[in-house]
């Protein structure tokens, strides 16, 4: 017999968690399908902005979060030939709670909301439940299709079903919804190196050369680079092989020349196949995308976390009502994409920008950095590096957490209540 329930989310990512959380909040039966056995996995969006942290402050969730091992990033700064540097992007001028982006492996802050699901009598996680396709009856997706560690195919039928299965949607692609795809000219490689008592504890930091460029990231106990360079050379990076890339890292950044022999060998340096793209439509009858599956973000400004956890928010606002009188209509689920869609472009078309006036000329060789006239402007009039930090760190029309998914402060282990 197959299995029921009234939504099921597809992907255990920042998306899928919160909107099965908020929606079982609401008292919605949700069952959100991770197809691997934990959320162990490297270089995933690690970046929590300021409007996350107020919306799990919002959900009860703020002091657990908090105990959490992490490192917070105050401000962006490029540093200048004189040793000196330009803060881009302050995010200490914000008048928010939490004026920092906080540093976090997704896997913590993941399992952090897997127990705060378990919490709820309408929530149900289950991992190593690989969606495999979508169950199609009368013009309508009604749930899925999912395969189980031990090879067993089980039907899960469902009210609503929410890919948030990533910039590679299974249940796009099967939906046939078209992808409108953006130029980028870039891709990235995400590596580590040891930290030393001598970096910078709080900012994040790019680092650049012709050809290519870095952006450090302080973690904790080590250094996080995103090594960025032109779309379509990995292959070639992989040929000239490890010793090349530590002296193409140490040419970015000398001080870390000291340090780049911990890159043992190329496996350890992880490729994004970086796009920028979106779903024209993020829905079809019975089925919604959100976060990557519908709109892929570039890792510029590392926004993509936070939009797909606003996505989520939305969602389960204008969503839970209609799921819970059992009558979701394909207005109700344009309805998110209405919402949704100014922030997606807004950020899109920045990123756009700053691909072609910053990043493409750096990796192309034309520029080490950016534009004189930009750096000359912030360093003038430090008060404009208020700005990005809004946009990267709170950005336009942040969401909030529904009245029915607030909670008070759940205490850490340990504490009393």
């Amino acid at each position: 017999m197959p299995e029921r329930t009234t939504c099921v989310v597809i992907g255990g990512g920042p998306a899928g968690m919160v909107v099965g959380l908020l929606l079982a909040r609401a008292g919605v039966d949700v069952t959100v399908l991770e197809k691997h056995g934990d959320f162990l996995r490297d270089f995933r969006g690690d970046t929590v902005h300021p409007s996350t942290l107020q919306l799990l402050d919002e959900l009860g969730l703020g002091e657990r979060f908090a105990a959490l091992p992490q490192s917070r990033l105050d401000e962006v700064a490029f540093p200048l030939p004189d040793g000196r540097q330009v803060v881009i992007a302050d995010f200490r001028r914000l008048k928010v709670r939490h004026p920092y982006i906080a540093m976090v492996p997704q896997w913590d802050l993941l399992n952090l909301l897997a127990e705060a699901g378990a919490d709820e009598p309408t929530f149900t996680l289950r991992m190593r439940a690989e969606v495999t396709e979508l169950i199609r009856a009368e013009g309508r997706v009604r749930g899925v299709r999912y395969r189980t560690a031990d090879g067993t195919t089980t039907e899960l039928h469902a009210d609503l079903t929410v890919a948030c299965d990533g910039r590679w949607s299974l249940a796009r692609a099967q939906a046939e919804l078209p992808v409108r795809e953006f130029p980028v000219p870039i891709d990235a490689w995400w590596f580590r190196l040891p930290r030393d008592p001598h970096d910078e504890p709080a900012g994040l930091t790019p680092r650049a050369a012709q050809g290519r460029f870095a952006v450090v990231i302080p973690r904790e106990g080590y250094l996080q680079i995103a090594y960025i360079a032109r779309k379509g050379v990995d292959a070639r990076l992989r040929a000239e092989g490890v010793e090349q890339f530590r002296r193409n890292v140490a040419g970015m950044a000398p001080d870390f020349a000291g340090r780049v022999d911990a890159i043992a060998s190329m496996d350890e340096v992880k490729h994004l196949d970086v796009r920028l793209n979106r779903l024209d439509r993020w829905h079809a009858a019975g089925l919604l995308c959100l976060g990557d599956a519908a709109h892929a973000m570039s890792p510029v400004g590392g926004v993509g976390i936070n939009l797909a956890i606003q996505d989520a928010v939305a969602a389960a606002t204008l969503l839970a009502e209609p799921l819970r009188r059992g009558a979701v209509t394909e207005a109700d689920l344009a309805a998110v994409r209405s919402r949704r869609l100014l922030p997606t472009i807004l950020v899109q078309r920045l990123q756009h920008f700053l691909h072609r006036n910053l990043v493409a000329p750096i990796v192309e060789g034309r520029r080490a950095g950016p534009p004189r006239p930009v750096l000359a402007v912030l360093r003038r009039i430090p008060a404009v590096s208020l700005g990005p930090a809004y946009l990267i760190g709170v950005g336009v029309r942040p969401e909030h957490a529904p009245p029915f998914a607030r909670r008070p402060p759940i205490a850490v282990h340990g504490e009393d209540e």
